[in-house]
This record gives structure tokens, sequence and C-alpha cells, in this order.
């Protein structure tokens, strides 16, 4: 029987995916880069957009028209915007736990945009007027229409909400885990997503 080699440095895990240290550090990377977006987005729209009509862009695909949300999108429950932070602290605590066994570069990247946008819209609400836990988030794309009739008017942490959640789905119906393997046919983690080389590190 011979040795099974060792994992190559900084890349796989001898069971599979990449190592976690290397997932937790691109999915924090992911989040930070779509936070600083989400604020320097907002920031400049607060200081180009305020008492200004809105601006047409690509003709009349997308407008830039600044609004502050109290609620969901289409201002659904405005009347509880305090449910809406703890909701967020709560899928925060979700991804940091989730990351305790994640192995997959491409969770790492979902997770990485939902916990960026979810951290964007919460500094909105913590910091925001009218109150701290009360703020109203900045919005400042409209799409077809510049005053949000045809879809919400949303922000860059919205978007990366959405992507990370959409890629999120694509993942679970494609059986990737996020320690790295894929599961089989039949539901049981039979594959994985490691080098060509894992099976046969396996079989030794």
């Amino acid at each position: 029987m011979t040795a099974a080699p060792s994992a190559e440095p900084g890349r796989t895990d001898p069971g599979g995916g990449t190592r976690r240290p290397r997932a937790v550090a691109i999915l924090a990377g992911v989040a930070l880069v779509a936070l600083l977006a989400d604020l320097v987005t907002k920031h400049l729209a607060l200081a180009a957009l305020t008492d200004r009509e809105p601006v047409r862009l690509l003709g009349g695909f997308v407008y830039l028209s600044l609004t502050r949300n109290s609620g969901a999108a289409w201002s659904i429950g405005s009347d509880h915007t305090w449910v809406f932070p703890l909701i967020t602290i709560g899928v925060v605590g979700w991804i940091v736990w989730m990351a305790l066994r994640l192995r997959s570069l491409p969770w790492a990247i979902s997770l990485g945009l939902v916990l960026g946008g979810a951290l964007g819209n919460l500094v909105d609400r913590i910091f925001r007027a009218p109150s701290p836990f009360h703020g109203h988030v900045v919005d400042m794309i409209s799409l077809f229409d510049p005053y949000g009739q045809v879809w919400p008017v949303f922000n860059l942490a919205d978007s990366s909400l959405v992507c990370g959640v959409l890629l999120a789905v694509l993942l679970e119906l494609t059986g990737r885990q996020r320690d790295g393997r894929r599961a089989g046919r039949d539901g049981d983690p039979a594959t994985t997503d490691a080098t060509p080389g894992a099976e046969q590190r396996e079989r030794a």
C-alpha cells in the first residue's frame, strides 16, 4: 500500500474541497468588498442626488433616484423597521456558524455576498436617521421607471444579497456541499469538488 500524498499546501483538504482558512478568508474578502462598495455608492448618491430629479441612464433602462426606505421591497413592513436589524443579525450569526465547516470556494463567494449585503443595509438600520435600529435604508437604483413603479428601488447591498442567494440555490440544485463535497444521485456526499487526484488518494 502506498502512502497517500499530502494535499497541496493552501489548496485542498485530503477529504476534498478547499482548506477552511482559505475558504473563510475568501468569504470575508467578498463580504468586505460588497460592504465597502455599498457604503461608497450610498455616500455618492447622497452627495449627488439629494434634492435632484432622477438621472436617466441607458435610454431609460436605469434611473438613479434617491429614496430612503424604512421597510423591505415596495416598503413592505415600513411600520416595523426594528424587525429588520434583528433578522439581519440572525442571518450574520447563521453565516458565521456555516463558516465553521466551510471548505467550498463557490459557497464562500455565495455566503460572502449575502454577508456583505446584509451588513450594508444593517449599517443603515443602525446608524442612519431617524434613530438607531429604526434607520431608513438609502436606495438609488430604479429600473424602467424613475420612481420604482416597475421594480423596487434598490442599492448594491440588495444586489449582493440577491446574487448570493441565487448562487446558493444553484449550488444546492447541483449538489455542491459547503464542506467541499458533491452529493451523489442518492443524496449521499459521494463525490467531491477536490482536484482530480482526490479519488486516487482516497483509494490509497
